[in-house]
């Protein structure tokens, strides 16, 4: 099963570590230095807008990090409709 994440991607839903909210993670130090470290190491996959959120996946060894303009609680929402469609 996929989640749509905008700007015409999808991920894995297995795959996904984690859906962060830019605004509230960003302010840790850690956080930013995690996204700086992800960056330089080529594994932050950029949006064509301002992103509002991040998306962590871990699959076959690798991590990436996909920035995307959808809000936390959106893609959140995407992700619980998805399963609660695929239980039935």
């Amino acid at each position: 099963m996929y989640l749509s994440i905008g700007n015409d991607m999808a991920v894995r839903s297995k795959s996904i570590v984690g859906i962060f909210d830019l605004d509230n993670t960003s302010t840790s130090k850690r956080t930013r230095e995690f996204l700086n470290q992800a960056e330089k190491e080529g594994q932050v996959i950029p949006c064509d807008d301002l992103p509002k959120s991040f998306i962590l996946t871990a699959e076959y060894g690798f991590q990436r990090v996909y920035l995307t303009s959808l809000s936390s609680y959106t893609l959140e929402k995407r992700r619980r409709v998805a399963a609660d469609d695929f239980a039935r």
